[in-house]
């Protein structure tokens, strides 16, 4: 029997995510590349997948190091879950996971372990009805261990939930008014700090200034931008920490004769339909209009000062998809 030409087509998901340790460059006392360690990617795949590597004890120099780490990424479909609350989880799931373990900066940053964790979840919805493009997102399982600086311990404490619900009727987390009043409250904190030197000024009013020209987008008064993103952090807050000069702004902590960490940055962003990913999923076919949120977390970024000079990325994942038509 001949398909209905009218019923509507089964939906299916395209899996990416990336997992890596450690990247970056020095620049002082030497010029050297730092390698992605570890780095794994799942992309434009529709097949379930399990991708995972371990690292062994890393020394870059005699500068940074980490004693061992593990990236993993995950796709995966649940087709009918439901927990304890009858909620309805079935969908397709994207996992990626990067852990390091005795890490060490020059000998004044160090934690025990860091664990950089996002999962998305992509509802199924059986035809007729549309599917839904727009993932929740989870950053559960994310968390510095011991970090310190100076040989004294650092207290961080994570929003795991700064992204919050996902929003209604399948719009993008950038058209969505309680995330960006959330952000634009963060970022509002940071840029009003008192002393925070005028380069970090200028970044976070432009920062604040992208939040308001979503909103414009949001409200119908631009045409809408395939390329936007914002940044935030997951960082609620960092205890004091007893060292002369150090000073903390928001998620930035400045350490002199160091340079600046920032912890636990977020960048939500939005990913143009990729018509390569769906040619190679669905040969003959031409992809739906629909965009996709991306979420990266990077558990360090560090700006290195004197006499180390450099920069160096840490614990960087990154995880979104995309379901078709």
């Amino acid at each position: 029997m001949a398909a209905n030409p009218n019923s509507a087509p089964e939906s299916f998901h395209i899996y990416h995510a990336e997992a890596h340790i450690l990247s970056g460059e020095l620049t002082r006392p030497i010029k050297q590349p730092i390698e992605r360690y570890g780095n794994i990617v799942l992309q434009n795949s529709r097949r379930e997948t399990h991708i995972a590597q371990e690292v062994g004890e890393t020394n870059i120099e005699g500068l940074i190091s980490f004693k061992s780490g593990h990236t993993r990424v995950i796709g995966t479909q649940i087709r009918a879950k439901k927990d304890i609350f009858g909620n309805d989880h079935a969908g397709w799931f994207t996992l990626a996971t990067a852990v390091f373990e005795g890490f060490n900066v020059v000998d004044i940053l160090t934690a025990d372990r860091v664990v950089a964790q996002v999962s998305t979840e992509h509802a199924y919805n059986p035809p007729p009805a549309p599917p839904e493009h727009v993932p929740t997102v989870t950053f559960l399982g994310t968390r510095f261990e011991n970090l310190r600086i100076g040989g004294y311990p650092v207290q961080v404490e994570l929003d795991l939930g700064i992204c919050g619900n996902k929003p209604k009727a399948d719009r993008s987390y950038l058209e969505d008014k309680d995330f960006l009043d959330r952000i634009e409250r963060q970022l509002d904190g940071i840029a009003s700090a008192k002393g925070l030197p005028k380069d970090l000024v200028n970044e976070y009013d432009s920062r604040i200034t992208s939040i308001t020209s979503l909103r414009k987008r949001a409200n119908g008064k631009s045409a809408s931008n395939g390329n936007s993103k914002v940044q935030c952090s997951l960082v609620k807050s960092i205890g004091p920490i007893p060292i002369p000069g150090v000073r903390t702004f928001g998620n930035l902590i400045f350490i002199p004769n160091f340079g600046t960490v920032a912890l636990a940055e977020v960048e939500v962003g939005v990913s143009p339909t990729d018509g390569n990913a769906f040619s190679l999923a669905q040969k003959g076919s031409s992809p739906a209009s629909n965009h996709s949120n991306y979420f990266t977390l990077h558990m360090f970024d560090m700006q290195l000062g004197c006499p180390v000079g450099g920069s160096s990325k840490g614990g960087g994942v990154s995880s979104n998809g995309q379901t078709y038509p």
